[in-house]
């Protein structure tokens, strides 16, 4: 009986260990298919919001867009910065993500109307979902040795209260109810960007962004830009078939491949610089660049819907064009975190400035409105440029021209 007590005992501690302590995550691990598949029920909900403002493209339905979608990259953050430092390949480590998974579903169903009739529901659903990650932040806590307790109860505070304030937004009227939640996200950002800036080196050491975050960050960034087909698909299948409305859609798809472009050759699966300013950068700015591409697959269903149209429809030009300005010039701000800013200067600081001129040039072209396969092309040559810079470049200093 004590032989088969001690066995249970010790299956019992394999597949429910505790959390790991601050420092102790291994340095070199590959994204496992756990985190993949709660990556996959967030972008869900991304698709869900882009949808939304596919079908609200406006500057209301822009804010809506804007602040729902801050408020799931926060929580997508939260749960994997969580696994990252904490989480273990057992039985715990996966119900912890399956708890977060039942939150995020119901979730999903109320983005949709999260501005309107479905707000409260919305807020309540975030706030038990911001509840979890609090409740989970805290038993982490618990094992923390004295240097890290400080910086995690003021997160488990930070968390627990933008848990009570989504919640009681409840009794807030629908247009200043998704105001607060706006200004909530930035107050969160915030608050987390003071918790990494005034950590000490040991703490800082432990935030660091390691192979696993980075390929984590750029396969979130692959989902995501699978919205950008998601949207010209959904344009085409609402639009009789012809030839215009099939190149505007299939230009359309090449502009997304162009973000994906712009990010992977430039700043995708890189390491940040091994400083707090550089790391809190690096994961910031993941935050417009995600939702800009996120943006551009809602722009893309107008721009083909709107394929036989003599100009391009404000909301869906200032969109699409406005979202690759965010792209470009968000990748570089990436760009200016990673070790190879410096190693590479005589690239990246040329490139910077090309991509600044490119951006303002695709606002400029956003303001022009011009007809929808004009619009298309225009985007793919000015995406074009800052890689065509990059191939000179190489070509010139007898490097591998390749990404």
């Amino acid at each position: 009986m004590t032989s088969r007590h001690e066995q249970w005992a010790r299956l019992r501690r394999q597949l429910w260990q505790p959390p790991r302590a601050h420092g102790e995550q291994p340095r070199e691990r590959v994204v496992g298919p756990l985190e993949l598949f709660y990556d996959l029920v967030v972008v869900v909900l991304i698709a869900q919001a882009a949808r939304h403002l596919a079908e609200h493209l406006t500057w209301r339905g822009l804010g809506e867009f804007a602040v729902v979608f801050a408020l799931v990259w926060i929580a997508w953050l939260n749960g994997s910065l969580h696994h990252e430092l904490h989480g273990r390949e057992d039985a715990r480590g996966r119900s912890m993500f399956l708890l977060q998974i039942l939150v995020l579903v119901p979730l999903g169903a109320f983005i949709p109307e999260a501005g309107g009739s479905r707000g409260a529901a919305f807020a309540v659903d975030a706030g038990v979902l911001f509840a979890v990650l609090a409740v989970l932040w805290l038993l982490a806590a618990r094992g923390d040795s004295p240097e890290y307790r400080r910086p995690s109860l003021l997160y488990v505070t930070g968390t627990a209260v933008c848990a009570v304030v989504l919640a009681a937004s409840v009794a807030l009227p629908a247009g200043l109810r998704v105001l607060t939640w706006g200004l909530l996200a930035v107050a969160y950002l915030a608050g987390f960007a003071i918790v990494i800036a005034t950590a000490i080196p040991v703490q800082a050491v432990a935030l660091s962004v390691t192979d696993a975050v980075a390929e984590r960050f750029g396969l979130f960034i692959i989902i995501v830009l699978g919205e950008t087909v998601t949207g010209v698909v959904d344009g085409l299948a609402h639009e009789p078939t012809s030839a215009l409305t099939l190149a505007v859609g299939l230009v359309a798809v090449v502009v997304g491949f162009g973000a994906w472009w712009t990010y992977f050759d430039f700043a995708g699966h890189r390491l940040p610089r091994p400083a707090r300013a550089s790391t809190l950068q690096w994961m910031l700015v993941h935050l417009p660049l995600t939702a800009a591409v996120a943006a551009m697959g809602a722009a893309m269903v107008g721009l083909v819907e709107h394929a036989h149209a003599d100009r391009t429809p404000a909301t869906t030009a200032w969109v699409l064009s406005g979202a690759a300005a965010v792209v470009l010039c968000a990748t570089m701000l990436l760009a200016a975190s990673l070790r190879v800013w410096r190693q590479d200067r005589e690239l990246y600081r040329p490139l910077a400035r090309t991509c600044v001129v490119v951006a303002f040039a695709a606002v400029v072209l956003g303001a022009v409105r011009p007809a929808p396969l004009v619009l298309g092309l225009a985007l793919v040559i000015l995406l074009a440029i800052p890689w065509g810079l990059a191939v000179v470049h190489r070509l010139s200093s007898g490097a591998d021209p390749g990404p």
